[in-house]
């Protein structure tokens, strides 16, 4: 393992800068019984994959608490631990020293004494930062061990104390006008004929199915839309003089500020309609006219959670069962929001067995509650991040990791040195196509040669609406149209394809129900070989294709030819398959 060094002279006349040996770091966790040999050789090799600083890399696999780890970087540096409690209510202001250096850098200056600016550091080792402080202060500096968490929290303290002159005036702003407007909107929404308009509009989702309710406000009043099947359709019109009146109802059932009409705000609704159960995320945004207000419906009843109804083809559906069975990896689902990525990885986890692997979910939300498997939900007000969560909960000894998104570097690094070290991670991303994924990660900073190793495979899917059972017509395609759209391949010679008519059981649509699409990108030699040469996504798909891989307009083509849905419906979903 190499070794830290840094010059003996210190650049402005002062100490010795901090050497750090991440050998004799390790050795000493050992010696204390914060960790084991083994798991000190799991960490190096992690570090020498994915570089950085040994003691980071501990805490983020959770081998070692953040307490631990700085407590012995302490000891071993020789330096004095900084607990919460010993820092200033206001760190000395320092011209030149940005915010968000000290934050990125995790860095929070104590004390200036005796010509020294006295400093507590996550890495006190780390000469750059060091000399920056010096050059930016022109004062020779004394680092101390404090933990990054209660950095972090220091840093917000005083960020908040700052603002506080701020924040106050804001709050002047709701004048005894705004104030006697807001209790007539309370008393407005307070309203028999208000209250019965708003649950008549929520209990409307189960007769039509409806995946969302959208209020939106325009000049000639507010429009209530709801999405069946991926499509929106026009409902009621709300008079202008009522528009308020509904959303702040609405806002009242989910716990929001009615005051607060500038600012985006969300929140859930917990009700009951016909005798079901309907849990509502709510999402309000300010927009010229007023509010906008779209509610998310989740019905456990209406959601199946088991991969074999999700329109999976035989073949896609054996190849993806063989990579959620491995041991250790990153399994992708991708696809555009509303695609059903989120329902497929339930699916996948209630195939697995939560009696004898202990699986931990992160979710921002958690949408359903499912039996067995620890579900955490995301807080950004309190700092409860993806990629916070994810270093607690790998401390919990979990066997299965379900990532509800991998959003930015920080949680795509946490999740491949999850990988690195035995767990199995399932998560979803915003690409079009599999191959995608691929570069989108490239993008966030990881290495190729660390996708190449981790994951295991990715599945892009899309949602088509299923032909009304019902109503649905046979029709003989002409031959220029089997061979242009490539249904020649699936469809037999003289066979019929079927086509979408409407009827009372469907409203007129002629769709009813949703069922999915894939394609199933499996990482294989080949595969590896093209990434790490830096093959862009055309030609990762192409070569993808040639192993075996049906695209999404394939697969769309075969649940043509097999009279699930219309050859429109799937040019409708796929005609965007491009990750430029």
């Amino acid at each position: 393992m190499p070794t830290a060094h840094t010059s003996d002279a210190h650049p402005m006349g002062g100490a010795p800068e901090p050497r750090v040996n991440w050998t004799d770091y390790g050795e000493l966790l050992v010696r204390a019984g914060k960790l084991t040999a083994r798991d000190l050789d799991r960490a190096m090799a992690a570090q020498r994959e994915m570089g950085g600083a040994l003691d980071g890399v501990l805490v983020s696999l959770g081998l070692v608490s953040e307490a631990d780890a700085a407590k012995t970087l302490a000891e071993h540096l020789r330096l004095p631990l900084v607990p919460f409690d010993a820092f200033p209510d206001l760190p000395p202001e320092l011209s030149g020293l940005q915010a968000d250096f000290l934050a990125t850098h995790q860095v929070l200056p104590l004390k200036i004494e005796d010509g020294q600016l006295h400093v507590v550091m996550r890495a006190p080792y780390d000469d750059y930062v060091l000399k920056a402080l010096q050059l930016t202060t022109a004062l020779p500096v004394q680092p101390s061990v404090g933990m990054a968490s209660d950095i972090a929290k220091a840093l917000q303290r005083a960020h908040e104390e700052s603002e506080l002159a701020d924040e106050g005036a804001a709050a002047d702003d709701l004048d005894g006008e705004a104030a006697d407007f807001v209790e007539h909107l309370r008393d407005l929404a307070s309203e028999a004929p208000v209250i019965r308009l708003v649950n008549a509009i929520i209990s409307r989702v189960i007769e039509l199915r409806a995946s969302d309710i959208h209020l939106e406000p325009f000049d000639d009043g507010l429009h209530v839309r709801y999405r069946v099947d991926g499509v929106l359709h026009s409902g009621e019109m709300v008079p202008a003089s009522q528009g308020a009146a509904v959303s702040s109802r609405v806002k009242l059932l989910a716990h929001l500020d009615i005051a607060e009409r500038r600012l985006p705000q969300d929140g859930r609704i917990k009700t009951r309609v016909k005798g079901r159960e309907l849990d509502l995320r709510v999402s309000t945004v300010p927009t010229v006219h007023g509010e906008s207000v779209v509610m998310r419906v989740l019905d456990r009843a209406s959601v199946r959670f088991s991969l074999e109804d999700m329109g999976f083809e035989k073949d896609t559906l054996a190849r993806f069962n063989a990579l959620i069975s491995r041991p250790h990896g990153i399994l992708l689902v991708t696809g555009p929001t509303g695609s059903g990525k989120t329902t497929t990885l339930y699916a996948a986890l209630a195939k697995l067995d939560s009696e004898t692997q202990k699986i931990i979910t992160v979710e921002d939300p958690v949408e359903y509650q499912l039996e067995g498997i620890n579900q955490i939900q995301v807080h950004t007000q309190i700092n409860l991040s993806f990629a916070n969560a994810l270093r607690s909960i790998l401390r919990q000894d979990p066997d299965i990791i379900m990532i509800g998104e991998m959003r930015d570097g920080e949680t795509a690094q946490i999740a491949v040195q999850s990988a690195l070290t035995g767990h199995l991670v399932l998560s979803t991303l915003h690409t079009n196509t599999a191959a995608g994924a691929v570069i989108r990660l490239q993008d966030m900073g990881l290495e190729r040669y660390l996708i190449t190793s981790t994951v295991n495979g990715v599945l892009a899917q899309r949602l088509v609406r299923r032909l009304c059972s019902h109503c649905k017509a046979p029709v003989q395609p002409a031959p220029e149209l089997l061979h242009s759209s490539g249904l020649d391949r699936f469809v037999a010679p003289g066979a019929p394809i079927h086509e979408a008519r409407g009827c009372e059981h469907c409203r007129g649509t002629g769709y009813q129900g949703r069922t999915g699409i894939h394609e199933l990108l499996v990482v294989d030699e080949a595969m590896r070989s093209a990434i790490l040469q830096g093959q862009d996504a055309s030609a990762l798909q192409h070569l993808a294709a040639r192993s075996g891989m049906h695209t999404l307009y394939e697969d769309g083509l075969r649940k043509v030819a097999a009279g699930v849905t219309s050859l429109d419906e799937v040019l409708r979903v796929t005609q965007d398959q491009s990750d430029a």
